[in-house]
């Protein structure tokens, strides 16, 4: 099979084929919550897979072998070495049968790398050498992700600088080779210069895309745990397949051609996710604003129309079950029933039951809140809902702080930040109070059923940090920077409020300051948002129709993330298929 039909027979497969990530790295999108097109990237390995194994474009018998290239290298090197411009190096070991990972074509030789070229090292900066002027200094992080550059004045022997055009190599952490085209600079440590002998017998550009081919092997051979480096002399005795001069020529033509292609589709599968994305948010969008139920039943209509098409990516799930959250606390995922006591009753007896704790002792008279204007009424709620501040439900109960001198290896657990994931608890870093102190803090004991906020962090990229606690949790107590929602009066359903803090009138609401460089919110500022509170009945229909819809749109993800493995896999065999 050619090269083309192996692209355009397989073209489907290559662009459906992404995997969904938490983490970074390259995606179609920003905007596509980090989709990795992972068949493109397969087809891109691919085609620098085949180059290497010389399969990727006819080998003429016409060309010079690069037996003879590898003669002309050895004069040029012999030559620098009596002139005095390298040193002599050292001799390599032969290659043996078994370092030879495939056959190669007629016309081709097994090399060291160091036969072919000088591994340069760069030089190690002491902190008052980096400057913020003067020569650029290069250092793996801004060949990758660090814009960060500092500068250096020393005047340096000539192979400590690179320029245009020049073939490096990072080595340390992140791992890979570049032309680089940054100008004049000073390289550091971690990068090496890879300097041919001679340019009329090798192609920078081919070694270029045989390192890009074999760097995840270089890597997986490297040296070290927190931080893996490679070192020299494994580099220097790297095998590399040398085609003849002209070939090297035709294969980089080739890869530059094929990967225009890989670019273009890349730019066109990031064009229809985009695509598809405002598609997705415009029809949700127009769910959420209907302005009565005929009209939100015509727009949930069409949306219904096409819910396969529109719900086959991780992105448009999430921006579904955000929806559903939308319209449940807006009142418009369950039917209103008149039979139901309307929330200005629920609201009533809670001010009850907050005027008998106030004369009972139990609690201070809470400060009078400020009325809710017309304006700040975030939509028209039903007639039995009510709009209120968080404050009239809730008292918002701030952890104490334990010191840390007081940490136990057992006793009662203390919650912190740390322990807070999404909707549950995780203890797997735990700090204890002794059991004989605990007695003296039982307010700050936490029981079943209550829902606890990170004041610190508490929206990260993975959403927001908040629990449920449990009878496994128990006995705990809450710590600093950790706050208890505590109701006056059993009149809320705890899994309403959680239903609401997720959802984006809560998240949106909710703008975290900064304290020592660290996101945070106060309780004050959560005790005056607006709730909108539906019949206690109405709450659990709600609640119950919203775990139902997210079960749905879970296995929906279930599915794509398994649909997605098995294009991955098939991309696989594909590409194992092509290069046997």
């Amino acid at each position: 099979m050619s090269t083309k039909e192996l692209i355009t027979d397989h073209l489907d497969l290559w662009t459906s084929a992404v995997t969904h990530k938490s983490g970074s790295g390259r995606s179609a999108s920003g905007k596509n919550g980090k989709i990795e097109l992972t068949g493109i990237k397969k087809l891109r390995d691919l085609i620098l897979e085949l180059a290497v194994r010389g399969k990727l474009v006819e080998q003429k018998p016409s060309d010079e072998p690069a037996s003879t290239l590898l003669d002309r290298i050895a004069e040029k090197k012999n030559r620098l070495v009596n002139e005095g411009k390298i040193k002599k190096p050292k001799k390599l070991p032969a290659i043996a049968e078994e370092e030879k990972p495939f056959e190669l074509p007629k016309g081709w030789e097994w090399v060291r790398l160091s036969d072919a070229l000088r591994v340069i090292n760069g030089r190690a900066y002491k902190k008052h050498e980096m400057l913020q002027e003067g020569t650029p200094l290069l250092r793996v992080g801004n060949l990758f992700t660090a814009n960060e550059w500092y500068y250096s004045d020393l005047q340096l022997e000539d192979d400590k600088y690179i320029d245009n055009g020049d073939l490096i190599y990072a080595w340390s952490a992140s791992f890979g080779p570049f032309i680089w085209e940054g100008g004049r600079a000073i390289y550091h440590y971690h990068i090496w210069k890879l300097e041919l002998f001679d340019h009329s017998s090798t192609n920078k550009h081919f070694l270029y895309n045989y390192l890009k081919a074999v760097t995840e092997e270089i890597k997986s051979s490297g040296n070290g745990i927190a931080m893996i480096h490679m070192t020299k002399s494994k580099m220097e005795e790297l095998v590399v397949p040398l085609p003849p001069l002209d070939e090297q020529q035709r294969i980089v033509e080739k890869v530059d051609e094929l990967m225009a292609l890989c670019d273009h589709l890349e730019q066109q599968v990031g064009d229809q996710l985009e695509a598809h994305k405002v598609l997705v948010d415009t029809l949700l969008d127009a769910l959420i604003r209907s302005s009565d139920a005929a009209e939100s039943t015509e727009n949930w209509t069409r949306v219904a129309e096409h819910f396969d098409t529109l719900f086959n990516t991780e992105a448009s799930i999430e921006k579904l079950k955000q929806t559903i959250l939308q319209l449940a606390v807006m009142g418009r995922l369950v039917p209103q029933n008149p039979n139901d006591e309307p929330a200005s009753m629920l609201l009533d007896k809670i001010a009850e039951e907050k005027d008998r704790l106030v004369k009972e002792g139990q609690i201070k008279k809470p400060k009078k809140l400020p009325k809710i204007t017309e304006e700040e009424r975030p939509f028209d709620a039903p007639p039995s809902w009510a709009f209120t501040r968080v404050a009239e439900l809730y008292e918002l109960q701030n952890g104490y702080a334990f010191k840390s001198e007081w940490f136990s290896q057992s006793g009662i657990k203390l919650l912190r930040n740390i322990n807070i994931s999404h909707g549950e608890t995780d203890w797997s870093e735990c700090v204890h109070l002794p059991e004989s102190m605990a007695s003296d803090y039982q307010k700050f004991s936490l029981d079943s059923g209550d829902l606890v906020i990170s004041l610190d962090r508490p929206l990260i990229s993975t959403g927001l940090k908040y629990a449920i606690i449990k009878k496994k949790d128990l006995p705990c107590l809450l710590l600093q920077r950790v706050a208890r929602f505590q109701p006056y009066s059993d009149t809320i359903a705890t899994h309403y409020l959680e239903r609401w803090i997720n959802s984006k009138m809560f998240t949106n609401s909710i703008d975290p300051g900064r304290s020592n460089g660290v996101p945070h919110i106060s309780t004050r500022q959560i005790c005056k948002l607006i709730l909108p509170l539906p019949p206690k009945n109405e709450q659990y229909r709600i609640i119950e129709k919203v775990d139902e819809l997210m079960a749905l749109c879970d296995k929906l993800k279930t599915h794509l993330s398994e649909s997605g493995k098995t294009r991955s896999q098939l991309a696989e065999t594909v590409v194992e298929q092509a290069v046997s």
